[in-house]
């Protein structure tokens, strides 16, 4: 059974997760082009527009590292970041862009599920969920993809600044409620504000404890 992180601003990190350095590796347009790299890696994928690369900005604390744009869908390869020369932070593709090309999508989620499923150093998969929604077929698709490929993953609700408190545990209580006819259980879960800086602390903390264990 995962834990539902709250936001607390008490967590203490240590020099392993501090975001000391965040240099751009490369961005791969297919498994063959992946970095040839041990360090554990931590992914990052949500709907297009979903808020990914404002959180990505947030946890390393570098405005620049993942572009925000206005325009859905703007990754197109999978992005490597190496943290403090440590681990590797790697934004996916984002999905559900719904102008692109039959065959863009098609590839993007073949680019996606073969890193997904074959990234031997993958430690976690982190799915980003709009906490303003109720449960999303695509995102719960995803999810259920995930749980049956096997692959670790944890959830984190976006955007809880821009909504009541009681509407994000609601949306969250749904969607841990539909994964439960398909799911033993349910994966960490982390809220988060990229305005407020909201969830970066607890997500850092859990990315140190997945190093470390």
């Amino acid at each position: 059974m995962g834990r539902v992180h709250s936001l607390l601003h008490n967590v203490e990190l240590s020099t392993t997760v501090k975001i000391q350095s965040a240099i751009f590796e490369l961005g791969a347009v297919s498994l063959d082009g992946c970095p040839e790299s041990k360090l554990p890696e931590f992914a990052f994928i949500g709907r297009s527009n979903v808020g990914k690369s404002s959180l990505l900005n947030l946890l390393t604390r570098k405005s620049a590292l993942a572009r925000v744009s206005g325009q859905p869908g703007r990754t197109r390869e999978i992005n490597f970041f190496t943290i403090n020369k440590a681990w590797s932070l790697v934004d996916l593709p984002g999905y559900g862009y719904a102008k692109a090309s039959g065959a863009d999508r098609d590839r993007f989620h073949e680019l996606v599920s073969d890193y997904l499923r074959e990234r031997m150093n993958l430690c976690c998969a982190f799915v980003l969920i709009d906490a303003r929604h109720s449960p999303q077929k695509i995102d719960q698709e995803l999810v259920r993809w995930l749980v049956d490929s096997s692959i670790p993953f944890a959830l984190i609700f976006t955007k809880v600044d821009k909504v009541k408190p009681n509407v994000v545990k609601r949306n969250i209580a749904l969607f841990t409620e539909a994964m439960s006819e398909w799911s033993e259980g349910a994966p960490d879960i982390f809220t988060t504000s990229a305005v407020k800086g909201d969830g970066r602390r607890e997500i850092l903390a859990f990315i140190e404890e997945a190093i470390q264990a």
